[in-house]
């Protein structure tokens, strides 16, 4: 795991905001991302490639110019490699001295700090060899690590998924390996993340084409605790291969209940589905540089409530279900002073919606509608199109809007 390095660089940066201000005002501890873990396995590798030693700690630099130092879990230098350097030794580096297979292996304890990340306490791996001369640093998928098998991402079709800030992370970290002890930075790195095709499931890699485990991501190397910027970046994700993919038609959905609902009412293939969550702003803010002809947004009826009185963060912890806004919704729906008090009074957005059915206010749709007004407030001056479904817990629809445009 890390041990002290960028707490002094998360603390300096505090007063400009960004992650280092909002880790700073949570209270709770920051952690890694897997492409800070991998560089630092990377770096330790390659050194004892290159030394016959691994460092432990091993200290990288991050893209913001933090320094954190982390413990390697396991490290191994191969008897192969071994009996190489020790005959190329003997032999006083002539010419004709044995090269070797050159391999050497570190890894870190993913550690995510208070973030309740799937990868937390994953062993990432980073694996060693001499490359062709002048291939610069190739990286390859081990056991856990994901493939690249569908357009849109940020890598091409087969590339092992290593995201491009943590490739750049880890080839700065063998360039300064290299200059440090006379290398050629030639090198083959193979990544993996011992039980990652199994943890992988817990994640959006299958439904974006990654198979065969994890990605390797990161854009600071620091996670912030509940930042949920990893989310964040998989609807992105998803956005750009359902484009990629030529849909013109994608689900933003709060839950896989709402998500089922979706699929029945449109017939969308996976790859339309986004998992939204709370973070409908992630999902209207995309669409607007990135559009998709037509969005359903489904969701929970509390959720979408929220959406409809303009909050586009629907998580408990930032936003309310607004009784009193639904209550002024269910008197333009036709509600009498009683029934606007009921809904007023009601324990969850559910109950309010359940009282207007039985008396035949389409409090549901209602919300709905606002709904897109919402959606299509943030998305004007796109061209996409926005309908809503709202449904209870059961999965049943209790709101509809019809798609609306700019």
């Amino acid at each position: 795991m890390a041990i002290a390095g960028a707490e002094a660089g998360a603390e300096a940066g505090a007063e400009a905001g960004g992650r280092a201000g909002q880790l700073k005002s949570s209270g709770l501890r920051h952690g890694w991302t897997t492409g800070a873990c991998a560089t630092a396995a990377t770096k330790a590798a390659y050194t004892a490639l290159l030394t016959g030693e691994f460092p432990d700690p091993v200290t990288i630099t991050l893209p913001k110019g933090q320094q954190p130092a982390f413990a390697l879990a396991a490290d191994e230098l191969t008897a192969e490699t071994l009996a190489a350097e020790t005959l190329a030794a003997a032999a006083g580096g002539r010419a004709g001295a044995p090269p070797g297979p050159a391999s050497a292996m570190a890894a870190v304890v993913k550690d995510a700090g208070d973030d309740p990340d799937v990868t937390h306490g994953a062993l990432i791996r980073s694996t060693v060899r001499a490359g062709e001369p002048g291939a610069g640093v190739v990286f390859r998928a081990g056991p856990g690590v994901g493939t690249v098998t569908k357009a849109g991402l940020p890598l091409p079709v087969g590339e092992p998924a290593i995201n491009p800030v943590p490739r750049q992370m880890i080839r700065d970290a063998v360039a300064e390996v290299a200059a440090a002890h006379g290398g050629s930075g030639d090198v083959v790195v193979e990544i993996s993340v011992d039980h990652g095709e199994e943890i992988a499931r817990s994640t959006w890699n299958p439904r974006l084409g990654i198979l065969g485990g994890l990605s390797i991501l990161g854009t600071t190397g620091i996670v912030v605790p509940y930042s949920c910027s990893a989310w964040i970046d998989s609807i992105r994700r998803g956005v750009d291969v359902a484009r990629a993919a030529g849909r013109t038609h994608v689900a933003g959905c709060t839950g896989s209940t709402s998500e089922k609902v979706a699929v029945a009412v449109h017939g969308l293939p996976e790859d339309a589905l986004l998992d939204m969550g709370d973070f409908a702003g992630a999902v209207l803010k995309y669409l607007k540089r990135h559009p998709v002809p037509r969005l359903t947004i489904a969701g929970g009826f509390a959720k979408l409530s929220k959406l409809a009185a303009g909050h586009l963060d629907l998580h408990s912890a930032r936003s309310q279900v607004d009784k009193g806004y639904l209550a002024e919704l269910a008197r333009r729906g036709g509600a009498d002073g009683v029934l606007a008090e009921a809904v007023a009074a009601a324990n969850t957005g559910l109950e309010a919606v359940q009282l207007c059915r039985g008396a035949g206010v389409p409090l549901g749709d209602l919300v709905a509608e606002a709904a897109r007004a919402t959606a299509l407030g943030v998305l004007v001056g796109s061209p996409v199109a926005v309908d809503v479904i709202c449904i209870d817990r059961a999965g049943t629809v209790v709101g509809r809007a019809e798609p609306l445009g700019p």
